[in-house]
């Protein structure tokens, strides 16, 4: 629309006087965009449907725009036509908007001066833009407004949070929520999975782990799947989710495409959420795992020149892999949420790792209620993270007790900490289970009979590990036997020749 219908509010009414005061800058708007896409949905009421799914009410600067579309939204939500005729009864008695002109006679223009609904959308997505910048200046406001007053009980740390939190939830809003797939779209989403599987090397769908037996099992780590692994104190489940991240970082491949965008050809860009370890921790287990040399001996400096040359090597070696670690202790999850969401927008993460779900927090609220509600939202909070951001979560699990009570120690979905909402919301449940642990504590009396049993069955146990995997909704159940070098914390594909026979159940 060339010209304003009339002077709305928004605009200056009148000059002001000369002062030695910065001019009066207004907030982000356009008028006339309100106004032609007002007018499109009130003469063809397929003009909403184009913007619906985006737009609302509180993007309109205009607070009597605000009012129409709100009420335009409902009737036509309702199954009802919108037009001024049908509009009327809901603005009689409001106040006139200008030059005595009041809402229904409004209306009546807009529709007049209506132009064609073909740029309804691009109408609605320029008062989008416009409102997001309003509230960016708001944003800004406030946290200027905070730096200066800095109350006594809201600290620059604090400070800095909310703030990244209210911007990387604005950066979020709109983009996901995508409605409705066509089962035709739904069918290309599912052979493009399909052919990536049959192009890459060892026929995976998902991100591989570097295990070649669990990848059989798996068919790689899906995206948007919440995998929970869970065991026992000692059982190495630090220790493998460490091995799986550090491989598929170091498989890590892209190539740029011609619109500028990367595209992973393998491995991922890894984030690692340690809540109990050190980042410094962490990286020495790597390193030790890489460089043969076992973690004890690096911390105490027990090595020769020959070993630290090695571990110098290898340092530089994994000096440019994509693993990025969160060493932050007790956070909630909506504050890991943000990290992760700024992660991704950074680096590209593809795969997430937490040490471990029970170090998290919840909301205040849920925490109030107790800690079976709170583990509850740390789990749903997981998964709706898995599914926005596209990206399999690893998450690290306690197991309760009761499984040192039983005589076979093998762990079960029963016994899973606060198991119904972990194990309803995973797509994928885990345990590592090494018998060799338990069966090392039997140890009786050398010279006895049952000295030789123990070293028979110790020496069919030493060394392995089982990964049982009791829940897979895309995939069988069962076990995968691993090999587990316990000086240097790490697994690995188990030789054919060494695998145990499977349990009878």
């Amino acid at each position: 629309m060339a010209q304003h219908l009339f002077a709305r509010s928004g605009t200056p009414s009148a000059t002001a006087p000369e002062t030695d005061a910065l001019p009066l800058r207004n907030a982000p708007h356009n008028i006339e965009a309100e106004q032609a896409l007002l007018g499109a949905i009130l003469v063809n009421n397929e003009a909403h449907d184009r913007v619906s799914g985006f737009l609302t009410a509180e993007h309109f600067f205009d607070p009597v725009h605000a009012s129409i579309y709100e009420v335009t939204a409902k009737l036509i939500g309702a199954g009802k036509q919108a037009t001024p005729i049908t509009l009327r009864t809901f603005f009689e008695n409001a106040e006139p908007v200008a030059d005595g002109l009041t809402v229904p006679q409004y209306l009546g223009r807009l529709a007049a001066n209506a132009t064609t609904i073909i740029n309804a959308a691009d109408y609605g997505r320029t008062i989008y833009d416009l409102a997001i910048r309003r509230q960016l200046i708001v944003v800004g406001e406030d946290m200027v407004n905070a730096a200066y007053d800095s109350p006594v009980d809201f600290p620059p740390k604090e400070q800095i949070e909310e703030a990244e939190s209210r911007l990387f939830a604005l950066a979020e809003t709109g983009k996901f929520g995508q409605g409705f797939l066509s089962f035709n779209a739904a069918l290309t989403h599912a052979i493009e999975m399909a052919s990536n599987a049959y192009q890459r090397e060892g026929g995976l769908s998902g991100i591989a782990t570097g295990l070649r037996d669990l990848d059989s099992k798996m068919g790689g780590l899906q995206s948007s799947d919440l995998i929970i692994l869970a065991g026992r104190p000692s059982m190495g489940k630090t220790a493998l989710a460490t091995n799986i991240a550090f491989q598929v970082a170091k498989a890590f491949k892209s190539e740029k495409q011609s619109d500028g965008t990367e595209k992973v050809l393998d491995g991922a860009v890894v984030g690692f959420f340690s809540l109990e370890m050190s980042a410094e921790q962490l990286a020495t287990r790597i390193l030790s795992e890489q460089s043969e040399i076992p973690s004890e001996k690096i911390r105490r400096g027990l090595i020769n020149e020959t070993e630290f040359k090695r571990l110098v090597q290898v340092s530089q070696d994994m000096a440019s892999i994509p693993l990025y670690i969160d060493q932050t202790g007790g956070i909630s999850i909506a504050q890991l949420a943000a990290r992760a969401r700024k992660l991704k927008r950074q680096k590209g993460l593809g795969l997430l790792v937490v040490d471990y779900l029970q170090l998290l927090t919840g909301s205040s609220r849920r925490a109030s209620e107790g800690r079976v509600q709170e583990v509850s939202e740390i789990t749903t909070g997981l998964k709706a993270l898995a599914k926005e951001l596209a990206v399999p979560i690893i998450a690290l699990s306690q197991l309760s007790r009761q499984v040192e009570t039983r005589e076979d120690k093998r762990p079960q979905l029963s016994d899973l900490r606060e198991s119904g909402s972990i194990e309803q919301d995973a797509d994928v449940v885990m345990f590592v289970f090494r018998e060799e642990y338990y069966v090392e504590r039997l140890k009786p009396s050398e010279g006895t009979p049952e000295f030789q049993e123990w070293m028979a069955r110790m020496q069919l146990v030493s060394g392995k590990a089982e990964v049982i995997i009791g829940k897979q909704r895309h995939g069988p159940v069962g076990s995968v036997q691993l090999q587990f070098d316990s000086n240097v914390t790490r697994f690995c594909d188990l030789a054919r020749d060494q695998y145990m026979p499977e349990r009878l159940e």
